[in-house]
């Protein structure tokens, strides 16, 4: 680490300052555990990052990040499953009351997914498959959207991949039960990078509405 200067600088100014200001209530969450009642799937990507975008204290978020904010279909068969995981210890350990898959604009993953970048062949040993996820999605947007410009496509994806996620959280039975009782809420959410905007998505209308500034 001493060779990672700006990381070093950096951790010293998080010790100074932001550290410093939470510090009991650090050491509260060490003693006592961690109780989120809000659980993120967002994406790696480096220009997105959930509690600073929520402005959030440490302890209040449970975030979870993947390649392009992606929740897997559910498939308890097979070896490896991170965020599946995930969200089976954030609903079932820590009982948090709401999930937020947080999508991004200009979203490199589904960028190059729609690009077919990772089509089956193209190489690589895991992020084809990962990807494929979306692929029925991006199946019905280049359908139905072809003759839109490339970043209104992009924006079409990005979004509609968000409502795949959230149709797949349906389908694990321990989040399907606690919605289903009215202790779990699902939500969508859509941060554009370039004018700081978060947009939150309507179940019904299935539409993302930006969330305005003084409300």
């Amino acid at each position: 680490m001493k060779t990672v200067d700006h990381l070093v600088s950096g951790y010293r100014q998080f010790r100074e300052k932001h550290y410093a200001r939470y510090r009991s209530l650090f050491e509260s969450l060490a003693d006592k555990g961690q109780t989120p009642k809000t659980m993120i799937v967002s994406c790696c990507d480096s220009r997105v990052e959930p509690a600073a975008i929520f402005n959030t204290k440490p302890g209040e978020l449970f975030v979870v990040r993947n390649v392009a904010n992606l929740v897997p279909p559910y498939t308890p068969e097979g070896d490896y499953h991170g965020t599946s995981a995930a969200l089976e210890f954030a609903v079932c350990g820590l009982q948090v009351e709401h999930i937020v898959v947080l999508g991004h604009s200009h979203c490199g993953g589904i960028k190059a997914y729609l690009d077919g970048a990772y089509d089956p062949g193209a190489g690589g040993d895991f992020i084809v498959n990962w990807m494929s996820i979306i692929q029925s999605a991006r199946d019905q947007v280049l359908h139905k959207h072809a003759d839109e410009e490339p970043e209104k496509l992009l924006r079409i994806m990005e979004q509609t991949a968000i409502g795949t996620s959230l149709n797949n959280l349906t389908r694990f039975p321990f989040i399907r039960e606690k919605v289903a009782a009215n202790k779990l809420q699902l939500h969508g959410g859509f941060f554009d990078i370039a004018s700081g905007e978060l947009s939150s998505r309507d179940a019904k209308s299935e539409e993302f509405e930006p969330i305005q500034k003084d409300q």
